[in-house]
C-alpha cells in the first residue's frame, strides 16, 4: 500500500520562484533561491495513486465506452447500407 507524503507547492512572494517542499503542520518554508520566508502555498492537485484495482476499473470503463461507440458506429453503417440499397435498387 502506498501512502501520500505532505509535499506542498509554494511560490516566493519576493522572487516568484516556485518550489515543492515536504513540510510539517502549518510550517512555511523559506525560499531555496532567495531565502525569503514570505512564501505562499499554491493550490495543487493531489497525487494519483495507481493500484491494480484502480487500473482494472479504468480499463473496464474504457472498454465499455469503446463497445458503446463501436455499437453506435455499426448501427450507423447498417442504416447507411440499408438506405443506399433502397435508393439504388
Amino acid at each position: 500500500m502506498l501512502f501520500a507524503m505532505p509535499i506542498f507547492e509554494y511560490k516566493c512572494r519576493k522572487c516568484s520562484h516556485e518550489f515543492e517542499k515536504l513540510v510539517r503542520n502549518n510550517e512555511v518554508p523559506a525560499c531555496p533561491q532567495c531565502a525569503a520566508a514570505d512564501c505562499e502555498k499554491l493550490l495543487s492537485l493531489g497525487a494519483v495513486v495507481s493500484t491494480q484495482k484502480s487500473r482494472a476499473r479504468t480499463t473496464a470503463i474504457a472498454r465499455a465506452k469503446g463497445k458503446a461507440i463501436k455499437k453506435e458506429q455499426d448501427h450507423a453503417q447498417r442504416e447507411y447500407e440499408r438506405n443506399y440499397i433502397k435508393d439504388h435498387s
